[in-house]
């Protein structure tokens, strides 16, 4: 990536400061993540992007889902958690992509899924980088919006108020999938986790 957007580069100081222990500070997330993997119904020999990858604590659940006949990739956009994923073994789970999920390099159509865990509140334009979801994913493709901890939960854990411009409530969340492409079919948030899923439309 020749150029980088100022968000861009946010993301990338931001989550480049923490890649080291990121792991080791939620270590306990694994059953989240693959409680979360399951609900996207994935067959054997399905094609599913995590998008926001990060250190791929979803790589293993998914190929385990999808099979060794299954293509899973990993996309991010910061350098420093993807080596943390190499570091992890994860790479051997799902190809790695360093890329921008506002920008894919996939072909329109070529997936089955999107995960992405934690990913929303980073998307500098979600409505725009919806719609690229979309794009990648075949009519009747399922998006899930995922997080180990619920937004009240994760509130009180940064200090801070739940506010009613939180993307990820339900009245906010659901108007912005639908102008993106995607029908929401099913909404949790408490504080065990956050998991919204929606369906590609055609």
């Amino acid at each position: 990536m020749p150029y980088m957007s100022d968000d861009q580069t946010r993301v990338q100081e931001f989550f480049t400061a923490r890649a080291a222990d990121w792991d080791s500070r939620f270590p306990d997330d694994g059953p989240a993540y693959a409680a979360a993997v399951a609900e996207l119904g994935l067959r054997p020999g399905d094609r599913v992007l995590d998008a926001g990858c990060g250190t791929g604590r979803a790589l293993p659940p998914l190929r385990a889902a999808v099979g060794s006949s299954g293509v899973v990739l990993g996309a991010d956009l910061t350098p420093a958690m993807l080596r943390e994923a190499v570091r992890a073994g994860r790479d051997r789970d799902g190809a790695l992509l360093l890329t921008d999920v506002a920008a894919l390099p996939l072909r329109s159509h070529s997936l089955d899924a999107v995960f992405g865990a934690g990913l929303i509140s980073h998307l500098p334009s979600p409505a725009e980088n919806l719609r690229e979801l979309a794009r990648v994913v075949r009519p009747g493709g399922v998006l899930a919006l995922f997080h180990p901890i619920g937004r009240a939960a994760l509130a009180a854990r940064h200090g801070r108020p739940l506010t009613p411009d939180d993307l990820r409530a339900e009245p906010n969340l659901r108007p912005l999938l639908a102008g993106s492409g995607w029908r929401m079919a099913s909404y949790v948030d408490e504080d065990s986790r956050f998991l919204a899923l929606a369906v590609r439309e055609d």
